[in-house]
């Protein structure tokens, strides 16, 4: 198909944009404020749907919208209405945020022109591609997804200007906490632009998240007012930091929302091709948001692989998460793995090394597709999030499904032969409680989202040792220091690639809100000047353990055989005495066992045990002794005795290293 969007070249400006359906199409031309329409111009019908017109002697920094006819009749999916600007599918800028109106959502000639409402997208000349590089990312590193705006808010190192935009994640103050915490790549949450739900600004809200894009590449200027140059600027900073970038982006639906929604895009140009619709012509909503973008359509399919494209050859990014995933996998409504958009994305010539990451789940018909992607698609693990969660509540019989968690839960992504582990562990992601709230609140608390706490899950395998909420009890601010540390260090200690939400590392709390996308306010900005410094050290130890031990970030799952080339097994399973854990359903379902050690094959120069107490009380944990070496703290120099108390509700590593003996004995 031919070029979409606007096309800059010295002559003149190409506009084209596609329907299957629309009578007549036009381009309104505005003057440089955006505010004056000053030309429109009927583009003219060519092959496939595309409608096309050359304008001489525009430049780039021009300002447009199209304009779509046809029939009217949103009750069969078309909505052509001439009075409605809209925004360029294929937009790289627009001049201003999206801001919701109730007359984007009127009906035909019921409302007035839209254009002193909306956008205008800006035409502009792509630079020139970026040189190809791998992306930093491999699999079984440290994933740290934030959100852009709340992470640098409120840091007082960065310039008052650039808080909350895309341009402070190159603040040599971020780029040092990143490296000190072992970040292998930030997961930037939508930073496309978006507009909120028309619930929100009549409840003085306004949409925190981004998950409501209306196209797919223009950057939302409030997060980038620098453009695309200041994403690909802070791309390359980042990566010579040694820190790649992963970009959250949303095919999954659009802002433009169920039938009472706004005109904005797609919905003006040909509702019927871009979105999925039911047989009785109501749009289908596999996403909860009122629309589902069809991504088995063929021109919708060459748009997300445009915008992929797009992001790698202009901002040089490392890959993507994709936002309720399966949606980018139905084929005439049913998920298929071997979907086309799939495959092509993993197949094409620039895509094919970058980093890809489902969302294994939405709401659809068999909207749960856990573990059912295909290599190289990576996959966030809700599994891996409730069954360490349930064990460190103290739910009984739950020590077998978390060793199964921390060995890259084969149960899950060991099918058809796969010996390596394509997990995405996490213990809290933006979506949910965050970590510190898992351990002070058994509810959710919802309030301040306006929908008298109805929205957000409502079981949360959280627990709030003994007090709802915020206490000045010491003894209950321990337990959940101790907690805390606990989750952290278990994830740190799992196979596969580990994920951690900005704040995580450092006790951030949204009051037990679990559904935040709506709190652009202090519910959601992290509070650097609060921040526990002594859980953010502990992460940067665990972080140095585990790109110090092979073993950790190795992405293999265990199996309790030798792997090749070594005699010993990859993984033992111990009791706390040092015994070899049974292997009968019935031990590892045991509902009074709390305790657990992982004694991995390789850590460098020996063994490596990762010793969980899961009980409230102290234990003595022995581990088993080999001629030559000595045990000693993973993260400390000191040997220690075989045997010694690990205090309850906590994780210990500890490391098998040669004895001075031992050392001399073998020489230099």
């Amino acid at each position: 198909m031919t070029q979409l969007g606007a096309t800059v070249t010295p002559e003149g400006i190409r506009f084209a944009a596609w329907s299957s359906s629309a009578r007549r199409l036009w381009v309104s031309i505005f003057d440089d404020t955006g505010a004056r329409e000053i030309d429109r111009l009927e583009l003219q019908p060519e092959s496939e749907g595309v409608h096309a017109l050359f304008v001489a002697g525009l430049a780039a920094g021009t300002r447009y919208g199209f304009r779509a006819d046809g029939e009217y009749a949103p009750e069969r999916g078309l909505w052509f209405d001439p009075d409605k600007l809209l925004t360029d599918p294929y937009a790289v800028e627009i001049d201003r945020p999206y801001q919701h109106h109730w007359r984007l959502a009127a009906r035909r000639n019921e409302g007035t022109d839209t254009a002193p409402l909306m956008p205008k997208t800006v035409a502009r000349a792509l630079p020139k591609p970026l040189p190809a590089k791998a992306p930093l990312f491999q699999p079984g590193g440290l994933i740290y997804e934030l959100n852009v705006r709340s992470f640098t808010r409120l840091h007082p190192d960065v310039p008052q200007a650039q808080r909350g935009t895309i341009a402070a994640l190159a603040h040599p103050a971020i780029l040092e906490h990143l490296r000190k915490i072992g970040v292998s790549a930030v997961e930037l949450m939508p930073v496309t632009a978006w507009i909120d739900e028309r619930h929100l600004p009549p409840l003085g809200l306004s949409n925190a998240w981004g998950y409501n894009p209306v196209t797919f590449m223009a950057l939302d200027p409030r997060l980038a007012p620098g453009g695309l140059a200041e994403l690909r600027d802070t791309v390359r900073v980042l990566r010579r930091a040694g820190i790649g970038t992963i970009l959250d982006l949303v095919f999954n639906h659009t802002g433009e929302s169920d039938r009472l929604g706004p005109t904005l895009s797609l919905r003006g140009l040909d509702n019927q091709a871009y979105y999925r619709s039911e047989p009785d012509g109501r749009l289908a909503n596999d996403t909860g948001t009122g629309n589902t973008i069809a991504c088995d359509h063929p021109v919708v399919r060459d748009m997300v692989l445009d915008t992929l494209r797009h992001f790698v050859r202009h901002a040089g990014v490392d890959g993507f998460r994709f936002d309720l995933t399966p949606v980018l996998g139905r084929v005439a409504g049913v998920f298929d793995p071997a979907a086309p958009l799939l495959d092509t994305i993993a197949g094409d010539p620039l895509l094919a090394d970058r980093v890809l990451i489902a969302e294994p789940w939405d709401i659809g018909p068999n909207g749960y597709q856990l573990g059912n992607f295909r290599p190289p698609y990576l996959e966030w693990n809700d599994r891996y999030r409730d069954d360490v969660r349930r064990f460190w509540r103290g739910d009984a019989g739950a020590v077998g499904a978390l060793a199964t968690r921390l060995a890259g839960s084969s149960d899950v992504f060991g099918r058809e032969g796969q010996s390596a582990s394509r997990t995405v562990n996490f213990i809290a992601a933006h979506d949910g409680m965050t970590l510190a709230d898992i351990v002070a609140y058994e509810a959710k608390h919802n309030q301040a989202n306006g929908e008298k706490n109805r929205d957000g899950h409502n079981e949360n395998l959280s627990w709030n040792n003994g007090v709802e909420g915020e206490t000045s009890d010491k003894a209950i601010a321990e337990a959940r220091s101790h907690d805390r540390f606990a989750l952290l260090a278990t994830l740190f200690a799992s196979r596969g690639t580990i994920m951690l939400t900005a704040g995580d590392e450092f006790g951030r709390t949204q009051g037990g809100n679990n559904n935040a996308y709506a709190q652009d306010n202090a519910i959601t900005w992290l509070d650097w000047a609060g921040r526990d410094v002594g859980l953010e050290a502990h992460v940067s130890v665990l972080a140095a353990l585990r790109g110090a031990v092979p073993a950790l970030s190795d992405t293999r799952f265990l199996t309790g055989e030798p792997p090749a080339g070594s005699e010993t097994p990859d993984v033992a399973w111990l009791t706390e005495t040092g015994a070899p854990l049974p292997l009968s359903e019935a031990d590892w379902n045991d509902g009074s066992r709390h305790r657990l050690v992982m004694l991995l094959g390789d850590g460098g120069e020996g063994r490596l045990a990762v010793i969980v107490n899961g009980d409230r009380r102290q234990c003595v944990f022995t581990l088993p002794a080999r001629q030559g070496f000595e045990w000693q703290p993973a993260v400390e120099a000191q040997a220690v005795d075989l045997a010694w108390p690990l205090p309850g509700r906590s994780v210990s590593f500890m490391i098998e290293r040669r004895t001075a003996k031992a050392r001399a004995r073998k020489g230099p």
